[in-house]
């Protein structure tokens, strides 16, 4: 990650001044995993050629929420959608620095201690909550796994992919639908040159 990224990646760990008022102050680190960050980055496959938007419905995008703690208000929902969006365009190319500045304003973590040790409170718009969480989830994986979650091979496809293997080799989102699909693709131009 170049300086800005980092800098930004630093707002999101650490955070500006807190908004007065409005503030959801419950629970500790991100509450998204890496899998619920790839099924949020994943949420506009393409389908027989066409991009499709599963969250374009809002009960979908209102399950995803309520099944991480989120609320399914449409606030919330509009700033899931818009920072799904960005964290997309993130892991495709530059960081959108603006667009993450915006939903990061006035968020920031409280360093907390009590009888269980150290934990970070992170105080934000109860409607941006869950997407801040979504934002801290994706740094937590460039910061842990740099350069293993990226776009599938398939220039084709709009799904991502997060490389668990210890070579980093990892090109398609599924071997059995991207893969096998390019590799079969490769072949017939070869077989047609000779």
């Amino acid at each position: 990650m170049g300086d800005e990224t980092a800098r930004v990646g630093e707002e999101a760990r650490v955070g500006g001044e807190a908004q007065a008022g409005g503030e959801a102050q419950a629970g500790e680190e991100a509450q998204v995993s890496e899998e619920a960050l790839l099924d949020a980055l994943n949420s506009t496959p393409v389908v027989d050629g066409r991009a499709q938007d599963l969250w374009a419905d809002d009960a979908a995008v209102r399950r995803w929420a309520r099944a991480h703690g989120g609320p399914g208000d449409a606030a919330a929902l509009g700033w899931l959608r818009t920072v799904r969006d960005v964290l997309q365009d993130a892991t495709r190319g530059p960081v959108p620095q603006a667009a993450l500045r915006q939903v990061l304003t006035g968020v920031r973590r409280r360093p907390e201690v009590g009888a269980a040790g150290l934990r970070w409170r992170l105080e934000a718009p109860a409607e941006r909550r869950l997407a801040v969480e979504l934002v801290l989830a994706w740094y937590d994986v460039q910061e842990r796994r740099p350069g293993r979650l990226r776009p599938c091979g398939n220039d084709e496809c709009r799904l991502f992919l997060l490389d668990r293997s210890r070579a980093n080799t990892a090109r398609w989102c599924s071997m059995k639908t991207c893969g096998n699909r390019l590799k079969a693709r490769r072949h017939q131009e070869r077989a047609r040159r000779t």
